[in-house]
């Protein structure tokens, strides 16, 4: 089985970078799965909604070769993993622009003006949200809740992309950092036998 993760850190010594890092040797402990990484920074994605993706939306005309190459890398995957720091109670801007210029019309879902057609139904996803509050800021805000829903039903919900797991990460978790290193590799090793939530 393939993985791709994503993430949208330009710090390479960032927790988000450490947290990849812990994934990856979960993931690639067993031997028998594959693992790619896409760096959106480093990579330097750009995550603008251009012309040609506003032509694409509208008239199905083929997508930007960036984006085809975001969708290659997809449709490789068998599980999504996106890592990334919390942002105004979301994603880092190059994440989010990702999502607009890669999860198109007519490849994750089809809108037919009196039904959705979603297409990612074969894309396990799997959420770990890195947050600097505590988690009673979360709580009394109800941030978290609104994160999953706008991302994980509002996205991916709408691809019929499962969302198998969603974690937010706190500084106040006990035993941080390491608590967050140990739950990213345990999450590797165990990324394809973990179902979807009832």
């Amino acid at each position: 089985m393939h993985t791709l993760i994503v993430t949208a850190h330009p710090d390479h010594h960032s927790h988000t970078h450490a947290v990849v890092e812990q994934l990856v040797k979960g993931i690639s402990a067993s031997g028998q799965h594959s693992v790619e990484i896409a760096d959106l920074a480093a990579e330097q994605f750009d995550p603008r909604f251009n012309q040609a993706d506003v032509d694409q939306f509208k008239s199905g005309t083929p997508s930007p070769q960036d984006v085809l190459a975001e969708q290659q890398r997809l449709n490789r995957a068998d599980a999504l993993v996106l890592v990334y720091p919390i942002y105004w109670w979301s994603f880092p801007a190059q994440l989010k622009g990702w999502i607009d210029r890669v999860f198109t019309q007519g490849w994750a879902y089809d809108d037919t003006g009196e039904k959705v057609i979603k297409k990612l139904g074969h894309l396990q996803v799997h959420l770990l949200a890195l947050g600097a509050a505590n988690t009673r800021t979360y709580l009394r805000r109800g941030y978290f809740s609104s994160m999953r829903t706008q991302i994980d039903e509002g996205i991916f919900g709408y691809c019929g992309a499962p969302v198998i797991t969603s974690e937010l990460l706190l500084p106040s978790d006990e035993g941080y950092p390491d608590a967050h290193y140990a739950l990213a590799r345990q999450l590797g090793q165990r990324l394809f036998t973990l179902k979807e939530p009832a």
